[in-house]
């Protein structure tokens, strides 16, 4: 995890911590060359919010900031603010706070969360209020110094999805007052099933040139680096490895070059083990070098 030619970009990955978040997560990352890392801070398909070791809390944090590697947290998959259940709701609420505290506590920049959808049949006004009653506080509870920002990152647009096309990021932003705490995960996979054709010469710059007009400068915070198995606008997330899906290389070479790009981290949540994410990560860094 030498991050001494990391350049503007740094290239790392989802890591697996069962077992010990810095003794297991910190030694896969470095076994795939990643610079940067992702981690779930409790059981991605559950409301579970453990405690958590402090002291691998503390030898992760560490190791993170001696090393220069920007840490993020993912929250859990059930997460759906703008769901018709009040309980959902509420729960929803609980484990987006234990992942922001723990996401604090272990020195991570930022927390992943999806957008939702709005469930019920409601009214995407009905979830927009939803959104903003139990997630506007906890972004206003975000007051310290080293508090990760919230990263929301759109879906594929299966179902009722409230946010998947970059344009629709504007109305979300707008339900939370364009918080300064709040960000986007851009993942490619998703945008790109959204109707985003990345895969088109110029279609990357065109998705994040609508991104910046949508939510403004420096909202971009990290990317979700993710080829795709299914077509432009199919709406399915599916992930493939870097350049052996439908969006491929030349794209994620153009991603390099955007000045919204600039600083901002890759993370592959890519398939094919630790084996596939060492040779997505190696691929991102010579892409990027390219750029």
């Amino acid at each position: 995890m030498n991050n001494n030619s990391m350049g503007r970009n740094p290239v790392g990955g989802h890591v697996p911590v069962a077992g010990g978040l810095a003794s297991v997560g910190l030694a896969y990352a470095r076994e795939m060359g990643a610079e940067a890392v992702q981690v779930f801070v409790a059981n991605p398909r559950g409301w579970a919010t453990p405690v958590g070791n402090p002291a691998q809390d503390e030898l992760f944090r560490e190791a993170c900031a001696a090393e220069g590697i920007p840490a993020y947290v993912h929250a859990p998959y059930l997460i759906n603010f703008g769901s018709h259940t009040e309980a959902t709701a509420l729960k929803s609420v609980e484990s987006l706070r234990h992942s922001l505290r723990r996401a604090r506590a272990i020195g991570a920049l930022g927390v992943v969360v999806h957008t939702g959808s709005a469930t019920g049949g409601r009214p995407r006004e009905a979830a927009y209020a939803q959104i903003r009653e139990h997630m506007l506080p906890l972004l206003d509870e975000l007051t310290h110094d080293d508090d990760p920002f919230l990263l929301l990152e759109s879906t594929a647009g299966q179902g009722s999805s409230l946010c998947s096309t970059a344009e629709e990021f504007g109305p979300y932003f707008d339900a939370l007052d364009r918080h300064p705490m709040l960000g986007i995960c851009l993942d490619t996979c998703h945008i790109f099933a959204a109707g985003h054709d990345l895969a088109e010469p110029g279609g990357t710059k065109q998705t994040l040139d609508l991104l910046v007009d949508t939510v403004g400068e420096g909202r971009l915070k990290l990317v979700h680096a993710n080829d795709s198995k299914e077509g432009v606008g199919a709406h399915k997330d599916r992930h493939e490895n870097i350049g052996q899906g439908h969006i491929g290389r030349d794209a994620f070479a153009e991603l390099f070059t955007h000045p919204a790009m600039e600083g901002v981290p890759l993370i592959t949540e890519t398939p094919g083990g630790k084996e596939g994410h060492a040779a997505d990560v190696a691929l991102l860094k010579e892409l990027r070098e390219l750029g």
